[in-house]
């Protein structure tokens, strides 16, 4: 079974000045390709292979303009298509929402890293046209790597890789866990184990205050700095939105974390099955009064790491019909 690893990269200036040239090459590829492809689809044309568009790149890198795209590893960009070309095919399946153009300022800076390419020594990693980057974690070596991703998440830089690992052997019990989850707690087993939602804590309700005031501070002082219908951002108004995008990292892996420990807790428990219900997030989240909170729970993501650490384990997962009268 392939786990992720994600583990913190430490670069130096020159390095990271080269990671961030390597997540514009990126994002600008993304929105290229989906705007051809968008072109493409109001002309009523077919749809463009990645394999087209790959070649188009090719010529695009050649042209005076677009000479700084060569700056940065050619994978990058290829993989930049294929991410693009696959979000386009999700959509049209059904799979997924329709894909959105990445913005600067709000999309989460990331890019691709050759996994053929990608070599790791102690306690270093070697990330193409960037060079060895000093890791905070050791990676498993003369191991066989698989979509190595490099991002940023507003303090720190990380490296996910997927790893191949064997199944352990766990010896189940003949327990079967029902799993209810929810707002007010965020699970409810049927074994008597009660997870409760990290959001009613003291820590988080603390962290949100401070969060709000900050906001408002925020948009005080772009309303003060107001130029006609223009907002001017100040290097006053950069601090406080350093600061809001801090305290949405720490409350986000607060609520990560906490569903971590339920999970593995769930787990270890070793039961030979876990049943929980299916859940319509999406239809969910259309209560207006209830959305905020369903959002903050975390509940697919409880879903989805229960899911894989069962699977792991050898434990059968179950997802209940949401009509089955449970309740009876």
């Amino acid at each position: 079974m392939i786990l992720a690893k994600k583990v913190r990269i430490i670069p130096t200036t020159e390095q990271e000045q080269q990671l961030w040239k390597s997540v514009g090459t990126a994002r600008f590829i993304y929105n290229w390709t989906l705007g051809r492809q968008e072109e493409n689809y109001k002309n009523g044309s077919k749809f463009i292979s990645d394999n087209d568009l790959r070649k188009e790149l090719t010529i695009l890198k050649t042209t005076a303009d677009y000479k700084w795209l060569n700056e940065v590893s050619n994978n990058v960009a290829k993989q930049a298509v294929k991410d693009a070309c696959n979000a386009y095919k999700n959509f049209f399946k059904g799979l997924g929402d329709r894909p959105r153009f990445k913005s600067r300022k709000k999309s989460k800076p990331s890019f691709y890293n050759d996994n053929i390419k990608l070599k790791v020594k102690d306690k270093a990693v070697l990330i193409e046209k960037v060079g060895w980057i000093k890791i905070a974690e050791q990676i498993p070596m003369d191991s066989k790597y698989s979509n190595p991703r490099i991002s940023f998440d507003g303090k720190y830089w990380f490296i996910s890789v997927g790893i191949e690992k064997e199944q352990p052997k766990v010896e189940l019990t003949n327990e079967s866990i029902g799993i209810d989850v929810g707002i007010k707690d965020l699970a409810i087993c049927s074994n008597g184990m009660t997870f409760k939602n990290i959001n009613k804590t003291r820590v988080v309700k603390q962290l949100e205050k401070r969060l709000r005031r900050l906001q408002r501070r925020v948009s005080c002082k772009y309303l003060k700095n107001k130029e006609g219908s223009k907002f001017v951002k100040t290097s006053n108004i950069k601090k406080l939105e350093k600061q809001i995008r801090l305290l949405h990292r720490k409350l986000a892996n607060i609520r990560s974390n906490h569903s971590h420990q339920a999970t593995h807790t769930i787990v270890k428990t070793k039961p030979s099955r876990v049943v929980m219900e299916t859940l319509n997030i999406k239809g969910m989240m259309k209560n207006k009064h209830l959305s905020k909170a369903i959002a903050q729970q975390g509940l697919y993501e409880f879903k989805r790491q229960l899911q894989y650490k069962c699977e792991f384990n050898g434990i059968k997962f179950i997802e209940a019909d949401k009509w089955y009268p449970s309740s009876n």
